[in-house]
């Protein structure tokens, strides 16, 4: 037996048979059908506009329900205990930061999470949290400890300044290191002198100082001054 087929007759506005906005009736039984976009989405368009704090997105229902629980889910459902308020362009106004909104809608097109160089985790976070995407915030939050497991496993080197100064001159020095250096052995060189009515000895004073900035091969110098300076 054969099947029957509603075919519709297209109303104002369509570009071809079944083709457009208008949906229309159909030419056996006269009954209407919904436009193509609200028939593929179970009713209402398929697209959504979004206004994230001044900045347009433009996405799809299905995008923006991948999560059950999440607050654009809620949105897309219209849910009555949502405050939500549209502009005059009919965008859903949400009052959050653009910039960090893009890697969290990329996240539910795509199911990656992707953050610029110049983003912070901690911003994409406040955002995954905000609209309350339970498994985005586990990625960021993994993200986050990965960085900062990176950072602490980062293995402290040190400069190292071999200082020449009189016995006179020792105390001064020590007392007046800065810019992170810090007395590390005091090595009497054997020699003196006579200054004066008394001896005078001379030390080699060794003194150290860590590395924070070591990813472009830049150190700073020391400040301090001594008659010989030896690095290793």
């Amino acid at each position: 037996m054969a099947e029957n087929h509603c075919e519709l007759l297209p109303a104002p506005g369509a570009t071809a048979l079944g083709v457009g906005p208008g949906g229309g009736l159909c030419r056996r039984c006269g009954s209407g059908l919904a436009p193509l976009g609200e028939r593929a989405t179970g009713g209402g368009s398929k697209w959504v506009r979004l206004n994230v704090g001044g900045t347009y997105f433009l996405t799809t229902r299905q995008t923006l329900c991948r999560d059950p629980k999440s607050f654009l889910y809620r949105l897309c459902q219209a849910d009555p205990d949502l405050d939500s308020d549209k502009d005059e362009t009919g965008a859903y106004l949400i009052d959050r930061d653009p910039t960090y909104f893009g890697p969290v809608l990329n996240y539910l097109r795509h199911g990656k999470l992707v953050i610029n160089k110049d983003l912070a985790e901690e911003g994409v976070l406040e955002e995954a949290e905000f609209y309350n995407i339970t498994s985005l915030i586990k990625l960021v939050k993994d993200k986050i400890r990965e960085r900062d497991s990176k950072t602490s496993q980062v293995p402290v080197k040190h400069v190292y300044r071999v200082l020449q100064c009189q016995e006179e001159e020792l105390t001064q020095m020590v007392s007046t290191m800065s810019d992170g250096w810090k007395f590390e052995q005091l090595v009497s060189i054997g020699s003196s002198y006579n200054y004066g009515n008394e001896d005078q000895a001379e030390f080699l004073c060794v003194v150290s100082k860590e590395l924070h900035n070591t990813s472009y091969g830049t150190t700073s110098e020391p400040s301090e001054k001594a008659k010989v300076s030896i690095g290793k």
